[in-house]
């Protein structure tokens, strides 16, 4: 059983979101609170599995609370945020939480059905996630952890760099492009599981972390080196050559896509076009995405990497992956920068 903490001071949210939840087997709302400092009294006292956390509440906000919770007693955080909260849901990820849903509204049923998915899918991780890698990530922010390869690795000379993450992924990349060198000289393309509406501000908040531009990505937009482009929510990112470019193509989300970006559906084009200079890197999250597009880049000469279960707040994608023998390099988080800067090395 998992036992749920609904943190709001919206009474409709909260009735809303305790509905959903108990709606999933297992899973119980043992309480509601109305702020902060409600949140705080009432998590010592039950010690809750999960907290749904809005972050905009009087007397003690949702970032407070979240800096005294991962600070002194652990526990998995989804933030259940606006549509219009800005780069809220990452700082809240900075500091601890490990995933957001959008905040229901009274709005059609249709849209609410797609929040109940969602948190669904979210609540559900709940038991793989590691809360104590989640606290040693906050507190070495600050910290320096790239590592000096004692021989560098080959250079691959590659086209194209796919990257793939889900649950835990928005820090994970952030530590990758922060360790990365100015002048990079791979396209970087990233699928982060995430809604339509906050990639661009995903985009926006990784600029102020690397030198590099980073950019949501749009249909027809040629990749360049020393970019970034995150796919968008909602969609997959898709490759294709077009003479001596290699462009993006924005492909619009099946009903039956099972995860939105795809990274299957990246790394396969990135395969097609770049064949053996091509690389994918699957970092932290639940589910196989990643692994039948990692086969085909290895399939066709590419190189594949993963995260390693030291850092990986939950270790599903990548331990699909490697053992269906996709993986060349398992690393933990902190030393992908070099390790790419090595391989990607001109």
């Amino acid at each position: 059983m998992i036992r749920v903490l609904v943190v709001d001071d919206s009474a409709f949210s909260r009735r809303i979101i305790t509905k959903i939840l108990e709606s999933i087997p297992d899973v119980s709302v043992i309480e509601t609170a109305t702020d902060g400092q409600d949140a705080l009294k009432k998590t010592v006292k039950l010690r809750p599995d999960l907290i749904t956390l809005d972050l905009e509440m009087p007397l003690m906000d949702g970032f407070s609370f979240l800096r005294w919770l991962t600070a002194n007693l652990p526990t998995p955080v989804i933030v259940v945020s606006a549509q219009e909260a800005d780069e809220n849901v990452f700082r809240a990820m900075d500091q601890g939480a490990i995933d957001f849903v959008v905040k229901p509204t009274r709005h059609a049923s249709i849209e609410l059905e797609d929040i109940r998915n969602d948190l669904i899918e979210k609540v559900l991780t709940i038991p793989l996630l590691a809360m104590q890698k989640i606290k040693r990530r906050v507190e070495n922010e600050s910290q320096e952890f790239r590592r000096k390869f004692d021989s560098i690795l080959p250079a691959r000379q590659p086209l194209l760099l796919g990257i793939a993450s889900s649950t835990g992924g928005p820090p994970a990349i952030q530590t990758i492009l922060k360790g990365l060198p100015p002048k990079f000289p791979v396209p970087i393309l990233i699928a982060q599981h995430m809604p339509a509406g906050f990639t661009a501000l995903f985009a926006e908040r990784l600029n102020k972390y690397t030198e590099l531009k980073v950019q949501e990505a749009h249909d027809g937009q040629p990749f360049l080196q020393n970019n970034v482009y995150i796919a968008p929510g909602g969609n997959h990112l898709s490759v294709e050559k077009t003479g001596a470019k290699i462009v993006a193509r924005i492909v619009e989300r099946s009903a039956d896509s099972r995860y939105s970006p795809s990274a299957n559906i990246l790394f396969g084009k990135i395969a097609d076009v770049a064949e053996e200079r091509s690389i994918g890197a699957v970092l932290t999250g639940m589910g196989d995405d990643g692994k039948l597009g990692l086969i085909k880049i290895k399939e066709k000469g590419g190189l594949g990497l993963a995260e390693s279960e030291q850092t990986a707040i939950i270790f599903g994608m990548p331990q699909e992956a490697i053992q269906a023998g996709a993986v060349d390099y398992v690393l933990p988080i902190h030393e992908f920068a070099a390790a790419l800067a090595s391989l990607c090395r001109a």
